[in-house]
């Protein structure tokens, strides 16, 4: 990082190098690993923890949820809500239509959809 960069006060910059020091650091150890010529020892891949621990959430997903008002909401709101409206809008659009048919205020060429 340049020195004359007045954007960032000196706490943000600070941790800016910092997580830059510690990319620099985790790219250096896996260039060692895969450049070791021995590493076909233990199945010839690399070993990546955080990858293995994100890998592992992931799965265990579902087993750890707990359900609470925060969740029940959200799965109201975006699952049973939009559903419901949709199939409410629907029946509505349905039902409207068909009160035009057997009232006769469309003629039987003019329908959408006809079987003949």
């Amino acid at each position: 990082m340049g020195d004359n960069q007045y954007d960032v006060d000196a706490k943000t910059r600070e941790k800016l190098l910092e997580r830059q020091k510690f990319r620099m650091n985790m790219r250096q150890e896996f260039l060692k690993q895969l450049t070791n010529p021995h590493r076909v020892e233990g199945g010839g891949h690399i070993f990546d923890q955080g990858l293995q621990r994100f890998q592992a959430a992931r799965v265990t997903q579902y087993e750890h949820f707990k359900p609470n008002f925060k969740t029940t909401r959200k799965g109201f709101f975006l699952v049973l809500l939009p559903i419901t409206l949709y199939g409410w809008m629907m029946k509505r659009e349905r039902e409207g239509r068909e009160h035009l048919y057997r009232t006769g205020q469309v003629s039987y060429r003019d329908r959408k959809f006809k079987f003949i």
